[in-house]
């Protein structure tokens, strides 16, 4: 119950993983395919792993995988655990890896937006701009944060964040 002292406990510690099949165990509860039963717990967990700057947070196991359903069932789960602030999700077979890692690493999208947020933000500082707009929608501190973690994980995940960059240097802040 008491998640703060747990990610305080040792100073090795990168990150919390939710067992699902343990905690519904433990409750007495059976996972539902909505997982609504597990929405306070996961949250909790997301929100203490970065409230003391734990980098990981691995999302539960989906049990199904077999077959389109589970592929299926797999997909939703995981992007579900991503819009929870999950980083990362746990397999238990093989043919789980590729999907899992394609919905939490960032979309061609979402890389190319970031990328135009750093661009425009260091012109937007040089500038003295504490806020600025990009497509008609502000950025501030709190924005490009966000922008430059999703760059630093595309980095990560191989992608090549230096040819989407060329493309966008001549980006401004509007």
């Amino acid at each position: 119950m008491d998640l703060s002292a747990i990610c305080k406990a040792s100073p090795y510690l990168s990150g919390l993983i939710f067992a699902a099949e343990d905690f519904a165990l433990d409750l007495s509860i059976t996972r539902t395919p909505d997982l609504k039963e597990f929405l306070y717990a996961r949250s909790a967990i997301t929100m203490a792993a970065r409230a003391h700057s734990l980098p990981s947070t691995i999302d539960l196991v989906t049990t199904s995988f077999r077959g389109e359903e589970g592929q299926r069932t797999l997909r939703a789960e995981s992007e579900d655990g991503k819009r929870l602030g999950f980083n990362g999700k746990q397999c238990i077979h093989p043919s789980q890896v590729d999907t899992v890692q394609e919905i939490f690493r960032p979309s061609p999208e979402e890389v190319e937006w970031a990328v135009r947020v750093v661009i425009a933000d260091e012109k937007a500082a040089e500038q003295g701009r504490g806020a600025w707009t990009l497509d008609g929608k502000m950025i501030d501190a709190p924005v490009s944060g966000k922008a430059k973690a999703v760059r630093q994980k595309a980095i990560i995940c191989g992608i090549d964040v230096d040819s989407i960059h060329q493309k966008w240097r001549d980006q401004e802040p509007e």
